[in-house]
């Protein structure tokens, strides 16, 4: 009788408790911190420093000139060529290939428009200033003023998109058509939202009680969760919907270029950013009332910025890689057995090290990354853009 007990239970589950084997345990504390990562996608958002942020003019001409070779000093080089839809708004290289290898990855774009620093070093301050360092540096588009502002006014259908997207005819102020030329292609950055993943759906369902739903999610992916918000302090740093703080970091990779030479990181980053005619506490900027001036004005260059590169986004990070910001890790694996070994003595002396070796179980590194990977999902097919001006 006692063997037939337990048969029948062991059925019931089986039919009727599914979702009990494969939801574990979550405190409220835990369901809370799950939450705090959506929802997603967030509500869109408009750069009050850049007249054409959200604009369907300004995004449009933004994605045009996304694709334009034109503006590089050869003729060949795009924004696209290494900022690829394919390859997740990045370029799958361990370094950036401009007119030369550089020292650092190819950052993915999705979900660059929530940034408030832009570039590895947080040498931008707004997406439009980030993106006109590439158009000038030589050893990437190797571009000029004259040239962008000649192809805006000599390209019937730039032209076109320009007076649709700014209200005039480009002037004859290269300088102020090369801002413009940047704060649309900012407009259509900002527009590249990464796809809701296997990840959102299991935290919608687990914040709204549905089990059944819940169940749904990997248990791998649940363990490697509760590392990610609990043992192992992920989330310190990758927090929020979009598992980023957006700031600054040390954490043990070398920092060495080459023999003889160092990329200072974020302490670099800041005297750009101070140097910069096209920060915010410049003429270019949109906001008239110039409350979005506070962070740039009261950011200071501290010894423990050295070092420091930006904490990158997680969301697509399986698709991503290489990873770090210099593309010395090549896989996911690679990344947590960092974590988990690093090194105290590679952490800056300085300040509080945002990292300890965490000491993973082969399963538990295992867990992690099959959490990382519910961070992604195929983006849906990009479509041609329209005609500038039908």
């Amino acid at each position: 009788m006692t063997r037939l007990l337990v048969l029948l239970a062991l059925l019931a589950a089986w039919s009727g408790g599914v979702s009990a084997q494969q939801l574990l345990d979550w405190t409220p504390e835990e369901i809370g911190s799950v939450g705090r990562h959506g929802p997603w996608p967030p509500s869109p958002v408009r750069d009050p420093s850049n007249k054409v942020s959200g604009t369907p003019a300004g995004i449009l001409l933004g994605e045009h000139l996304f694709n334009e070779p034109r503006l590089s000093g050869d003729g060949r080089v795009s924004c696209a060529t290494c900022h690829q839809a394919g390859r997740e708004w990045s370029d799958g290289l361990a370094r950036a290939r401009g007119t030369v290898e550089l020292d650092r990855r190819t950052p993915s774009l999705w979900n660059i428009g929530y940034l408030h620093w832009f570039g590895w070093d947080g040498a931008g301050d707004s997406l439009w200033a980030q993106s006109i360092r590439p158009l000038l540096d030589p050893r990437e588009m190797n571009g000029e003023a004259a040239r962008v502002a000649a192809l805006l006014r000599g390209d019937t259908a730039l032209t076109c998109g320009y007076e649709r997207a700014f209200g005039s005819k480009p002037g004859n102020d290269d300088e102020r058509l090369l801002v413009e030329t940047a704060k649309a292609l900012a407009a259509f950055q900002a527009t590249l939202v990464s796809p809701r993943t296997p990840f959102d759906d299991f935290r919608d369902a687990l914040v709204a009680g549905d089990r059944e739903r819940a169940s749904r999610y990997s248990l791998a992916a649940q363990r490697g969760l509760k590392l990610f918000i609990g043992e192992a302090n992920c989330n310190l740093c990758h927090l929020g919907p979009r598992f980023t703080s957006g700031e600054f970091g040390d954490v043990g990779i070398p920092f060495f270029v080459r023999p003889g030479e160092v990329d200072p990181g974020r302490l670099g980053g800041l005297t750009r950013l101070a140097a910069s005619p096209f920060n915010l506490l410049g003429k270019y900027n949109d906001d008239a009332s110039g409350n979005n001036t506070r962070r740039t004005r009261h950011v200071q260059r501290q010894h423990t910025n050295f070092g420091e590169f930006r904490v990158p986004g997680l969301r697509q990070v399986g698709r991503g890689g290489p990873y770090m910001h210099n593309g010395s890790l090549a896989t996911l694996e690679d990344v947590v057995r960092h974590y988990s070994e690093v090194s105290p003595d590679r952490l800056h002396s300085d300040g509080i090290p945002l990292v300890r070796p965490l000491g993973l179980t082969a399963e538990q590194s295992a867990d992690l990354v099959a959490f990382l990977r519910s961070l992604d999902a195929e983006p849906p097919p990009r479509s041609t853009p329209a005609p500038l001006c039908p």
